[in-house]
């Protein structure tokens, strides 16, 4: 059954066009309820339709972060403060007071700073496996940050490509973390994700921009002064397993209860049997997530 009808904007900011996804609940009535829906570091809006068929009367809108998707082309520098500055000229395009705000991975942290920059534009926020400080080793130079937290994920960003096929076989198809979710979804979001490079393709992300990124939200004040001072609703949502599949995720146990320890203020949900891309970009992944944001939109209404 389809619940939405899909369509793209382009919002003008800083340096270029944003490419803003958008999902329209099909035969809804009166007022829609809207969340605006931030993806991960290397990702793009093709990552929410898993989630967003869980949401049946729910207007999705997720954009491609600047130096992703088709807004790889934009110029200026990138982190979490511009981000969020790219945040508010889609609500505002949209005309939107104030919304809930989901975040996944990287994108956590951008919602985080966009409710600390911007608090009256962020009713509730949901940050899945993300948003919250990683357990970063002491002393790490910036240029290893990339290669520590991203591992495989960053240097498939160097690498060229024939074509869609060459790239679904050559990295995704056995994908360690998609080896029992393979789906037609993740199809479409693989080949959006190349664009030309001369008579090759490339990943649409940005190398460098994935570089700032990272060592933005990780050695940056930006987030440290968000999350310092967070004051919105706010579920955290984990998962045992990280980027390759691994155990422990990117919130191993003991650091994952010293960041709630420390944020009472922060309420948290694990969600067992999933990895840090299937817990958005799979079926299983977004029945159990569906319900944590549809209460999160609930919560807003009332």
């Amino acid at each position: 059954m389809i619940t939405h009808a899909y369509r793209t904007v382009d919002v003008p900011v800083s340096g270029g066009d944003l490419r803003v996804g958008v999902w329209d609940p099909i035969g809804a009535e009166g007022p829609v309820p809207t969340v605006l829906a931030i993806h991960g570091v290397t990702s793009s809006h093709l990552a929410w339709p898993f989630l967003v068929e869980q949401l049946p009367g729910v207007r999705v809108i997720a954009p491609d972060l600047r130096g992703r998707g088709a807004s790889n082309a934009i110029e200026g520098p990138a982190g979490m403060t511009a981000h969020a500055t790219d945040m508010i000229a889609v609500l505002d395009d949209f005309e939107l007071d104030a919304v809930p705000v989901i975040g996944h991975s990287m994108g956590g942290f951008v919602a985080v700073v966009l409710a600390h920059l911007h608090p009256q534009r962020v009713r509730r926020l949901v940050l899945i496996d993300g948003g919250l400080p990683l357990d970063v080793p002491d002393g790490v130079e910036p240029e290893q940050l990339v290669s520590i937290i991203l591992g495989p994920t960053a240097e498939r960003l160097s690498k060229r490509w024939n074509d869609v096929p060459e790239y679904v076989e050559g990295f995704w198809r056995n994908h360690p973390a998609f080896r029992d979710d393979w789906s037609e979804e993740l199809e479409q979001y693989v080949a959006y994700d190349l664009v030309p490079d001369g008579e090759l393709l490339r990943p649409a992300t940005s190398y460098q921009t994935t570089v700032e990124d990272t060592i933005d939200l990780n050695l940056g004040t930006a987030l440290t002064e968000a999350v310092a001072a967070i004051a919105h609703p706010t579920l955290f949502v984990t998962v045992p397993r990280g980027l390759q599949n691994e155990a422990p995720g990117l919130y191993p146990p003991a650091h994952r209860e010293r960041l709630l320890a420390n944020h009472p203020e922060v309420a948290h949900r694990h969600l067992d049997g999933l990895n840090h891309y299937t817990v958005v970009m799979s079926e299983r992944g977004a029945r159990q997530l569906a319900p944590l944001v549809q209460s999160a939109i609930a919560a807003v209404g009332a």
